[in-house]
């Protein structure tokens, strides 16, 4: 009977962590959802722990080459044991399969910082490149400056420590090191030129703004975080500028529709509402309908009755080059006559021209409600535009576990 229940713990965290990969950007979870799913995935490893090396063991045997969420409960269980063997055995197991990675470092932010500072201060001038990289992503993680070591990293051989490196030194808002930042700007490695842009960017530095506008213009994992940096930080009238153009490419439908969620100006609402009518573009407009005017599509009853038979996704054909989930699956279909209707009795409150979150103008008090109470994307979009209004602070993390964040806004 005890062997069925670790399992259960063992099986269940390793499924709640990957979970968690995915809500951490997802449109339809907000704090409180990601709170209640931390706390599921808190029960499993109390669980594992109070087993102690039998479920460590458990786990490790659970390793196999695609492990993802059993890398992050291995590791998080491990730390809390203090198994240096049990660490090294994971190490090993990522120098093999480095797809799991992202979860080890999930877990050294899973965990409080007195329960990891050793190691990973530890690594911090590790010879081996993927463990330097860890301990500087993990600091990004907890916001925790490592000091001279940063300014170390930004010289490093590896392309990977040195974009992890970046993307310290931008979390951290170094702006002593903005002069190293700008000389990885052209970096020939994509990670290392988003980080440092990206960095250089939320340091107020307009000169690497063309490089981060390259990114949102490129397909990829990097669009959205560049999108949400690029539109908190560069000048309104260059945004409009290089909006229009984007607005009549049909290759950059999708995305001149995030980006204008993200600029904010109700003046953009009648074209929204027009990108509603259309299938692939329909629920990208309702949520940025929904970033500008705070207008909750599903508790307005703005959806449609019916949703259409549409499906971006990837299918079971073996020879489709599409694997990527569509980014929109979780959105809700909005109903464009309803919210043109309700759009008509509240467009007065709104003025164009003035950059609006969840319906409110830009500030600094509503960027800190909308990370409060938004869901995680629009929580994104807030920690970005937090930035401008304090310059000084280290970015928010709205990947950090719930009860952290809570700490941080003080509910």
């Amino acid at each position: 009977m005890i062997a069925i229940i670790l399992d259960q713990h063992a099986e269940e965290a390793a499924f709640l962590a990957g979970l968690r990969s995915y809500a951490i950007s997802a449109p339809h979870y907000d704090l409180a959802h990601l709170g209640d799913l931390d706390e599921r995935i808190e029960a499993h490893l109390d669980g594992l722990q109070i087993a102690g090396l039998k479920g460590l063991h458990l786990l490790l045997e659970q390793l196999t080459p695609h492990a993802q969420g059993e890398v992050f409960a291995t590791a998080a269980l491990a730390l809390r044991l203090g198994n240096e063997s049990a660490l090294e055995t994971l190490y090993q197991h990522l120098h093999a399969n480095p797809e799991g990675e992202a979860f080890l470092v999930a877990a050294l932010g899973w965990l409080e910082w007195h329960e990891v500072s050793k190691l990973i201060e530890r690594d911090l001038n590790a010879t081996d490149a993927q463990r330097r990289r860890i301990a500087l992503t993990a600091h990004a993680l907890h916001g925790k400056d490592p000091g001279p070591a940063l300014l170390s990293a930004l010289g490093h051989g590896d392309a990977s420590v040195l974009a992890a490196a970046a993307r310290l030194a931008g979390t951290l808002r170094r702006r002593d090191l903005l002069q190293p930042l700008r000389q990885h700007r052209l970096h020939g490695d994509d990670d290392v030129r988003f980080w440092s842009n990206s960095a250089s960017v939320q340091m107020g530095d307009q000169e690497a703004l063309g490089n981060l506008r390259l990114f949102a213009e490129q397909p990829g994992e990097r669009r959205r975080p560049a999108l949400e940096v690029l539109l908190a930080w560069q000048p309104r009238e260059a945004s409009v500028a290089w909006l229009r153009g984007l607005m009549q490419s049909e290759a950059h439908r999708h995305m001149a529709i995030q980006a204008i969620g993200l600029l904010g100006d109700p003046q953009t609402i009648a074209w929204l509402i027009r990108q509603m009518h259309e299938l692939p573009t329909a629920r990208a407009a309702g949520e940025a309908f929904s970033l500008i005017t705070g207008a909750d599509l599903a508790e307005l009853d703005l959806e449609l009755s019916v949703y259409p038979d549409y499906d971006e996704g990837p299918t079971d054909d073996p020879s489709d080059a599409n694997v990527a989930m569509d980014p929109d699956i979780d959105l809700p279909w909005p109903d464009p006559q309803q919210v043109e209707q309700w759009w008509q009795g509240q467009q007065h409150s709104l003025q164009p021209g003035t950059g609006y979150l969840l319906g409110q103008p830009f500030s600094e008090r509503q960027c800190m409600a909308v990370l409060r109470s938004g869901t995680q994307r629009q929580r994104r979009a807030a920690a970005s535009l937090l930035a401008r209004y304090q310059p000084t602070s280290v970015l928010f993390a709205t990947d950090a576990p719930a009860r952290r964040q809570k700490r941080l806004l003080g509910c």
